[in-house]
């Protein structure tokens, strides 16, 4: 049956399978993703609206890529949703079969387009092919919201997720790069994915989150206290930080770099990056009866030279 739209019968007659291009301007950008010189400015490029409907898949909304199939009538969709239609066309309901859509791809492959974070800040152009890469990568994308103690699906960048913790949250805000916190649990029974405490110090011209909770480590319960930082990991790699909790004449100590709230709370939570304390042993700082939990948390944080 002929759709009526020769860009589509031509392809129907050709269902050989491609590879995507492989033009080192379009795949090759991870080692250069928000350099200034490989960004090419196009400021008068325009796509327009009509092809990049083309290039929406029309189930789940987002760009195709290769390979980009299509049923007898031309309709497209993309191959992450191919299996979810069960082969039948979204559209027209006709089986899908293995139509693939080279000449969309060749025109995608033609177009370069603005990065999404460009309200952000990225004012770079990119080839359709290499645009997803960046963007996966790009300094301009927002943050989330390093609340851990609800699901927050606020984003943004680092001024704006700051106001937002201090009022949406209620977050403690402390200037300085020291702190001494306590921590007072009257019933320490009750530790399983209690997120306690997170505080927020402003120092260096940074900003940093210092996270206390407790959570269940196997069959042990156990406490952890870690620092994050409100930026990327490369610039977290330029400071470092120590923890210290201690009472009855002892104390343990941390030592380490802190994390990029790029990395969410769970990860670092899971991979143990933090100062982590047994229970029983918290309440042996607690000192008393061993029924209340009183820890002191001392630090400071300081930048490398």
């Amino acid at each position: 049956m002929a759709s009526g739209n020769p860009f589509f019968d031509e392809m129907r007659s050709k269902p050989e399978v491609i590879d995507p291009p492989q033009s080192e301007d379009m795949l090759d950008v991870g080692e250069h993703v928000n350099d200034p010189a490989a960004i090419s400015l196009k400021p008068n490029l325009t796509v327009s609206s009509s092809v990049r409907e083309l290039l929406e898949c029309p189930v789940c909304l987002n760009a195709m890529y290769p390979p980009i199939h299509q049923c007898s009538n031309g309709h497209t969709l993309c191959s992450g949703c191919k299996p979810r239609v069960h082969n039948r066309c979204p559209t027209c309901r006709h089986e899908l079969g293995n139509i693939r859509c080279l000449a969309l791809e060749k025109v995608a492959a033609s177009l370069e387009l603005p990065c999404k974070y460009q309200s952000f800040g990225c004012l770079g152009i990119y080839p359709y092919y290499s645009k997803l890469k960046h963007e996966s990568q790009c300094v301009y994308r927002p943050y989330n919201c390093p609340y851990a103690g609800s699901e927050c699906t606020v984003i943004g960048d680092i001024p704006y997720l700051v106001a937002h913790l201090k009022d949406d949250h209620k977050v403690d805000m402390h200037n300085g790069s020291t702190f001494n916190h306590r921590y007072v649990k009257s019933n320490p029974q009750e530790v399983e994915n209690a997120t306690w405490m997170l505080t927020v110090f402003s120092c260096f011209g940074q900003y940093f989150c210092l996270h206390f909770e407790a959570f269940q480590l196997g069959m042990a319960p156990v406490y952890i206290a870690f620092l994050r930082f409100m930026g990327d990991d490369n610039e977290a790699k330029n400071y470092s930080y120590s923890l210290e909790v201690g009472g009855n004449g002892r104390k343990m100590t941390w030592q380490g770099v802190p994390r990029s709230v790029r990395d969410s709370h769970r990860k670092v939570r899971d991979s143990f990056d933090g100062l982590i304390i047994q229970r029983n042993m918290a309440l042996f700082f607690s000192g008393g009866d061993r029924k209340e939990l009183k820890l002191r948390v001392t630090g400071r944080i300081w930048k490398e030279q």
